[in-house]
């Protein structure tokens, strides 16, 4: 084949006193920022205080990260954090699966809405617009980093990727192409629909459904059932998504109760303010985000050593015996583990 891109980007943004800065936690930063600036501009509406829209930014941006890392730790490497099981919290060593940000996302939003009593379903409503578009930022961060690769092809919009042989479906801007149209689709729904959870049972159905279709160009190491772990967290995700479509759909037509009041609108001389030591610990997380890559832990010092030997050498990089996880040899060719 002749034309397409030829992938060379530095997934590294920078170097700073040790740390290495990946445009990957970067999308994160701002994807958790956009998630918080939506919430302000909304805390009326969802009778939440300014003080409490900042707890729940942090909420959700720890639930995203834990649960991202976790559903990676249990599900794709798993026999090398056995066998390293204090490097589960080094999140700048890499490793994160999206399916794991939905996750912790939802788990931090129940737990909120438990304990500061607030309806669920018009918080999910409300966040899934905004976390349409973190999902879009971290694809964007996944191809840069060049580590999602899908089948090898010869149209012209093809990538050939540093870490596999041919021109291939640049899949991860397929997704996040995906994700953008459901961000507009579901703002659409919240103007016409305003029953709640109709907005939330959206975003579960069509963020997984299509997926399953743009994974099929997926390059996938082949496990449970014979498909990847991602492509059968999005048959699960569907059905629930149908689930919870018909549930709103009864819900709408009066057949279903009712799940609750909606979210009384906040009076002013309840909008309490931040307290600074929020604004400190969330931008705090913000910072910790641009030290997160996207790729599995194993594949950071045998992938980015050479033009980045910090990687391979430092008190945060720790010298073990790195290998790449397995894999089909085409999406992932070998690559010898640095020496040490």
């Amino acid at each position: 084949m002749s034309g397409g891109y030829v992938h060379n980007i530095d997934p590294v943004l920078a170097d700073v006193v040790g740390v290495h800065l990946w445009w990957y936690g970067l999308g994160f930063a701002f994807g958790f920022f956009h998630i918080h600036r939506y919430l302000l501009r909304d805390h009326v509406r969802l009778g939440v205080s300014r003080r409490d829209a900042w707890t729940l930014s942090m909420l959700i941006g720890a639930g995203v990260l834990m649960g991202g890392r976790a559903v990676e730790i249990a599900f794709d490497e798993w026999p090398f954090y056995r066998q390293h099981p204090g490097l589960m919290p080094a999140f700048w060593l890499g490793g994160m699966a999206t399916h794991g940000l939905l996750i912790g996302a939802a788990v931090a939003t129940a737990l909120y809405a438990v304990v500061w009593k607030k309806p669920f379903l018009a918080l999910t409503d409300t966040l899934v617009v905004p976390g349409a578009f973190l999902m879009a930022t971290g694809r964007l961060g996944n191809f840069i980093d060049g580590q999602i690769v899908g089948g090898v092809t010869d149209v012209w919009w093809a990538v050939r990727f540093p870490y596999a042989d041919g021109f291939r479906h640049p899949v991860v801007l397929y997704d996040g192409a995906k994700n953008l149209l459901l961000m507009w689709f579901l703002l659409r729904v919240r103007r016409t629909n305003a029953t709640p959870g109709a907005v939330a049972a959206r975003f579960v159905f069509w963020y997984a459904f299509p997926r399953i279709f743009i994974d099929l160009l997926r390059d996938y190491p082949t496990h449970r059932l014979a498909l990847g772990t991602g492509q059968t967290l999005n048959l699960v995700m569907a059905s629930i998504g149908v689930a919870l479509l018909v549930r709103s759909r009864l819900r709408r037509l009066g057949r279903l109760k009712a799940v609750g009041p909606a979210p009384a609108p906040l009076a002013p001389e309840d909008d309490v303010p931040p307290h600074w030591a929020q604004q400190v610990a969330f931008s705090g997380l913000l910072a910790f985000c641009l030290a997160i890559p996207s790729n599995w832990t194993q594949d950071i010092p045998v992938r980015y050593g050479g033009r980045h030997p910090g990687l391979t050498h430092s008190r945060l990089y720790p010298a073990i015996d790195w290998a790449p996880p397995p894999a089909t040899p085409a999406a992932r060719p070998s690559v010898p583990a640095p020496t040490r």
